[in-house]
């Protein structure tokens, strides 16, 4: 179970990790590859809260790809970074979903229709696979 719970905790969170790195240093590459929308289609305030948050965001999830190797490792710090990444994926979920609904009801453009939607997805899929690792992590400690 170790295993294959970090092994999708590893792919999940370094395919965030990784795009949110490459919209902070190359952010042309990141729009010509879909990674992020092209400036010139978005609201420009919400292209600067998503530069910003790329990267913050590239600063702050490798945690939570650290505590799926740990955990394939079997390494014992592995809850502690489930803990700090579970938190920290749980909130860049949260706040990606809520700040986006925010600003599509006052009708800002945030992108592509398609592309909103495939965020969303993700962003639910990473703010689970938090949530999960978080409880693991506790019930891991609390083992001990």
């Amino acid at each position: 179970m170790n295993i294959g719970w970090g092994l999708v905790v590893i792919i999940l969170a370094s395919l965030a990790w990784v795009g949110q790195t490459i919209a902070w240093l190359a952010p042309r590459h990141a729009e010509r590859w879909g990674l992020t929308e092209r400036e010139e289609s978005v609201e420009p305030t919400y292209h600067a809260d998503i530069r910003g948050e790329a990267a913050w965001d590239a600063l702050t999830l490798w945690t939570l790809v650290v505590a799926g190797v740990l955990l394939v490792l079997d390494h014992a710090a592995w809850p502690y970074f489930g803990l700090i990444g579970g938190g920290t994926y749980l909130y860049f979920a949260g706040r990606g979903v809520l700040t986006r609904r925010a600003m599509q009801r006052r009708g800002l453009r945030i992108g592509d229709p398609n592309n909103v939607r495939i965020g969303y997805l993700f962003l639910v899929i990473w703010g689970v696979v938090a949530a999960i690792t978080i409880v693991a992590s506790a019930i891991a400690l609390a083992g001990r």
